[in-house]
């Protein structure tokens, strides 16, 4: 399928994944962190306290995510996304409305819940469903709304804050989630695909099954992908979680670190769309045991950067395993564990993804505490990556055999089929 036709054929479902994917910018650490100061002053918090009290919550949801995440398994995204927006906007006012602090990590837990666990869980989802031989692109497509949340939100609702009241910008996040409702419905409200392909089963996994997640957890495959899954969620966290200290660390102003920020988003998304087109040309299988290698450098030259040259390339290597991030490790659920069941299992790897993010920053913290340094800490996190790469290598190296004839071959001729 040319590029053109694809896009054109499957707009509705792509621009459903990305606006999904947009509006979990409003439950995801870099939102939320925008508005660390006022809460904390509002309620009379530590960074200890909101801190602890952050981890709570974002524990608690992935503790749910693990029952919730297989709703998708039985639910079509226009009825499943709907309820999710509403309750994100639910959880934007509740944020915004607010005043006791015994009430605060349900908050939080509502929005790291509904925002970061379901809304981007719904939308990996269904593109790793929807999608056989374009999975890569689709993936890619859809995940622009992440980035595009992150390039954008934090600079216009700091922006905002200068002129209006940080609880009413909560209050437009609450808009804009509900506003997302009847657009989401408008998006998926036709059926736009041949009957045949509608009804058609999706891909197997290993040895030609469609895995359940009990068969799932019960086989080696998926606990080694664990330290994989967990490590970017909690060490990318932790690390936009600390970069006040870190610029203090490095002897450098705020303003100086965050200039970076803009060239990761670009070069991440840059990852993102060449994972994309990797995956449909080489399969999840040769490449996402290799993709957090590029981890490896970037904490190694940021534990000893000193400049900004040596800094850029450490941000340019975080971006590159974060881009692919957003693309294999989705694709992987799919090719290896069938898609029949994708839901429930991409459910348990969201749960460790939100678990990781809890505990990134509250372990990365604690060190400090206890004085071990942040530059220390990134050298540790460095060999962290380099054991869940041998992991992965060897996991997957095991397992790729047993994958169907032509089932992890994604150029072999397929169809998207919309199943919502």
């Amino acid at each position: 399928m040319k590029a053109a036709g694809f896009f054109v054929q499957n707009a509705p479902f792509l621009a459903a994944g990305a606006l999904m994917t947009f509006m979990s910018s409003f439950g995801q650490t870099f939102f939320i962190s925008i508005f660390a100061g006022e809460i904390q002053e509002a309620f009379g918090l530590s960074h200890g306290q909101w801190g602890g009290i952050y981890m709570m919550g974002t524990t608690l949801s992935a503790l749910v995510m693990v029952w919730a995440g297989g709703l998708t398994d039985i639910f079509r995204v226009r009825v499943l996304g709907p309820v999710v927006l509403i309750g994100l906007a639910a959880a934007c006012m509740a944020m915004s409305l607010n005043r006791l602090v015994w009430l605060l990590p349900l908050v939080v837990f509502s929005l790291r819940f509904f925002g970061q666990g379901m809304s981007s869980h719904i939308a990996v989802v269904a593109m790793a469903r929807w999608f056989v031989a374009t999975r890569g692109r689709a993936l890619s497509t859809a995940s622009l709304g992440f980035a595009f949340g992150e390039a954008f939100l934090p600079i216009l609702f700091v922006a905002l804050m200068t002129l209006i009241d940080w609880r009413y910008l909560w209050l437009v996040g609450a808009v804009l989630c509900l506003a997302g409702v009847p657009l989401l419905g408008w998006l998926l409200g036709k059926e736009r695909t041949p009957k045949k392909l509608a009804k058609s089963p999706g891909n197997v996994g290993m040895h030609g099954l469609h895995w359940t997640r009990g068969q799932a957890l019960r086989a080696p495959l998926f606990w080694i992908m664990v330290p994989a899954t967990l490590g970017p969620a909690a060490f990318n966290t932790a690390l936009f979680f600390h970069q006040v200290h870190l610029a203090e660390v490095k002897g450098w102003s705020h303003i100086e670190l965050v200039s970076f920020f803009p060239l990761y988003t670009l070069v991440s998304i840059m990852a993102m769309v060449l994972s994309g087109w990797a995956l449909d040309r080489f399969g999840a299988a040769r490449l996402t045991p290799f993709y957090q290698l590029p981890m490896v450098a970037s904490f190694l030259i940021l534990a000893m950067a000193s400049g900004p040259v040596a800094m850029f390339f450490g941000f340019l290597f975080l971006a590159l395993t974060t881009g692919a991030n957003a693309i294999l490790p989705n694709a992987f659920w799919a090719d290896f564990y069938g898609t029949a069941h994708i839901g429930s299992i991409k459910a348990m790897a969201a749960a460790v993804m939100v678990l990781g993010s809890a505990i990134g920053p509250g372990l990365t913290g604690l060190m400090i505490d206890l004085g071990f340094g942040l530059e220390s800490q990134f050298i540790a996190i460095a060999g962290y990556f380099v054991f869940a790469t041998v992991l992965m290598a060897l996991g997957i190296g095991k397992a790729a055999p047993t994958l169907r004839r032509g089932s992890d071959q994604p150029n072999s001729r397929s169809q998207s089929h919309e199943r919502t």
